[in-house]
């Protein structure tokens, strides 16, 4: 079964360029109204704003979601939305603001979708659901986008997950054979995380061992994926936090530690600069090798970074899923392409918040969301479009169609995952991905929080300011935004 589709769109699947979100809610909405249960008997058409992949597999997904039980009397018609997610974003914003009735149903992004919930914009479904369609979400599917489709306050959930995202470090087996590593390695590296230090070490040799450019490749350009992925993983795997437990991701503003200065937090700008700079770097790391990343990292986002290791001049190589399906193909690597989980800085248990420590990913993904503002009869329609896609034929079907990550961990153990094409091949390594996910600290104040971090943590990796006061510099500056809420 081949994942059509999913290999040629780069841009904003992991919701990583979002800068948007302010303004206050809209329309004359009743968002915790119980929705009346059972399909509706007439002839309706239920809208939902979607991504160009959708509408581009429109008719394989549609026949999907019948397949799964959506009444024949539904119909849906799939508006095709931007790539870049802060452009979605933003056109939702002013149809909700505006009370526009239609479009019924809006595939979110989850690194954005609380301030949503915040401004009171969306259906509140843990009270216009019936109990089993939320109990179904909260208890079986991945948490960590469970808790991005959730409000903060009340815990009540106003979004279904679609589909996660999760990032992985993917790598060139036949460069790494050279080296002296082989299949038993490479199955190990599968589900059983490396510490940061042996990874270093062994892209190192790696690269002393091969013609390759470069041994590790990755996003750290001062934008939101920094902020939002590579520094979150970097310093969450070291025990680091932005604002200490995890319980405090999402708030409350101005009532949370602020905690980017500690030592955690600080070893992960130092662990970035040995790899970037070598271990004569003045802030270098002990233990870490270095002279493995190039400088142009400080300039790379997600596509300018994968190109060299496409291009087999990269060993190692921190992407998303969807590089997986490209760099996996029989016309690239094939099956010579290697995936593993993100490396850690120290052992979970080793970490002093909960939720830091071990094998971290970037949390991406979407959730389906409702417009409050529909009608009841879109609204009954449309409960029966997510019902079918809270099937795991639906979430297994879609997998095969357009390469969507099941939300679900358990499918990702099914026999049809599996026979996905490429991708089917790495389930295991985005399972141990998605049972270590971690989300950006997403409220109303992130977008402007989100910038200071890129600036202050870029200038760190790139020698303009020494970790410690980059760290002193950002701890102001959240603190100040914290404040003026």
């Amino acid at each position: 079964m081949k994942a059509a589709g999913a290999s040629g769109v780069a841009v904003g699947l992991a919701g990583c360029v979002s800068t948007g979100g302010g303004g206050d809610g809209g329309g004359n909405q009743e968002t915790d109204t119980p929705i009346e249960t059972g399909a509706p008997t007439e002839d309706i058409t239920v809208q939902w704003a979607a991504d160009s992949r959708a509408a581009d597999n429109a008719e394989a997904t549609k026949k999907a979601l019948h397949d799964a039980g959506l009444p024949d009397n539904i119909s849906v018609e799939i508006i095709a939305g931007s790539q870049v997610t802060n452009n979605r974003q933003n056109q939702y914003q002013q149809w909700l603001s505006g009370g526009r009735e239609e479009p019924t149903l809006m595939m979110m992004d989850s690194g954005w979708m609380i301030p949503f919930i915040a401004r009171d914009q969306l259906q509140n479904l843990s009270q216009s659901l019936p109990d089993e369609m939320v109990s179904t979400v909260e208890d079986n599917y991945f948490q960590a986008s469970v808790q991005t489709a959730q409000s903060p306050d009340s815990g009540d959930l106003f979004g279904i997950p679609l589909f996660p995202d999760f990032p992985t470090m993917q790598y060139r087996k036949d460069l790494l054979r050279e080296a002296g590593y082989g299949d038993s390695d490479f199955e190990t590296w599968a589900t059983e995380s490396m510490s940061w230090e042996e990874f270093s070490k062994i892209t190192k040799e790696a690269l002393d061992a091969n013609d390759a450019q470069y041994g590790y490749t990755f996003q750290a350009n001062t934008y939101e994926g920094l902020s939002c992925c590579d520094f979150n993983e970097f310093m969450t795997s070291y025990g680091g936090a932005y604002f200490g437990s995890h319980d405090n991701l999402f708030g409350p503003i101005g009532d949370r530690p602020i905690t980017v200065d500690e030592q955690p937090v600080i070893d992960s700008i130092k662990m970035v600069r040995t790899l970037i700079n070598g271990e004569d770097d003045e802030h270098a790391l002990d233990g870490i090798t270095g002279n493995i990343a190039p400088e142009a990292v400080l300039q790379w986002t997600e596509e300018p970074s994968r190109k060299p290791f496409m291009n087999g001049d990269a060993i190692m190589h921190r992407n998303w899923p969807y590089s997986i399906i490209a760099a996996g193909a029989e016309d690239v690597y094939g099956e010579d392409l290697g995936v593993m989980p993100i490396p850690y800085g120290v052992e979970e248990s080793e970490a002093e918040y909960e939720g830091t420590g071990g094998p971290v990913a970037a949390l991406g993904g979407w959730h389906m969301a409702l417009n409050p503002n529909s009608s009841q009869q879109h609204k009954r329609a449309a409960v029966e479009v997510m019902k079918a896609m809270m099937t795991e034929q639906f979430q297994l079907d879609i997998f095969g169609i357009m390469g969507w990550i099941p939300p679900r961990p358990e499918l990702l153990e099914a026999d049809q995952a599996q026979e996905v094409d490429v991708i089917g091949r790495y389930l295991p390594q985005l399972k141990v991905a998605g049972e270590n996910a971690v989300p950006r600290p997403v409220t109303v104040v992130w977008p402007q929080q989100s910038s200071q971090i890129a600036k202050e943590v870029n200038a760190a990796y790139a020698g303009e300011k020494a970790p410690e006061q980059a760290m002193s510099d950002l701890k102001s500056s959240l603190e100040e935004i914290e404040q003026s809420t």
